[in-house]
């Protein structure tokens, strides 16, 4: 089993900024979320933990790790879009001109930063390599919104259009099982485990 974990939240998702690649520590409502997360995964039987580099994944794992006792993995190709020269500006700043080019086309690249399709190919990449691994084994996987929703249409064999139809709650969990080697969706933005936590931004 495939277990998606995004991060807990940061005061930058709570401002409504994008964040990208800035690497952001958990807010006071983040690091509840983080514990929240580690008392409902991490008594589950885990035998692997991958994280993304960045700081506000790596604190959400670390509430995992520390409950299974499984040491965490970071790997790069589970952070978040690089959206270049639009980090750390609010969304509502964000020109209406590229908003609307960055849903209508997945190609789009915003300067210095890459395009959703980029961003798909390395998660599916790392998603491949896991496979195996998560077929005959339960892989918890710590990451951000956008790498999350390139694994959902990458187990629903979906276009990468599909990223804006899909709302992802920070500290949300979703589940991929497998049927064989194909991956099959079983969860998606579960947040069951936040009932006594904000799990807003």
């Amino acid at each position: 089993m495939l277990t998606l974990v995004r991060h807990g939240r940061t005061a930058a998702n709570a401002a409504g900024v994008l964040q990208g690649r800035v690497d952001n520590p958990l807010d006071e409502v983040g690091e509840a979320q983080a514990l929240a997360v580690g008392r409902s995964i991490g008594t589950e039987s885990i035998d692997h933990v991958v994280c993304s580099p960045l700081l506000r994944a790596r604190q959400t794992a670390q509430a995992i790790t520390d409950r299974s006792g499984v040491d965490m993995v970071l790997d790069d190709r589970f952070v978040e879009l690089d959206y270049g020269v639009y980090d750390s500006i609010p969304l509502s700043d964000l020109p209406a001109d590229v908003w609307a080019q960055w849903i209508d086309d997945p190609g789009f690249t915003p300067p210095g930063g890459e395009s959703l399709l980029d961003l798909r190919r390395r998660v599916w990449s790392a998603l491949e390599d896991l496979t195996q691994v998560a077929v005959d084994s339960h892989v918890v996987v710590v990451c951000h919104t956008s790498p999350i929703k390139a694994a959902v249409q990458w187990a629903l064999g979906a276009d990468a259009e599909l990223s804006w139809r899909m709302r992802l709650d920070t500290a949300a969990v979703c589940r991929v099982g497998f049927r064989g080697s194909r991956p099959v969706l079983t969860s998606f933005n579960d947040i069951g485990h936040l009932a006594d936590v904000n799990p807003q931004g």
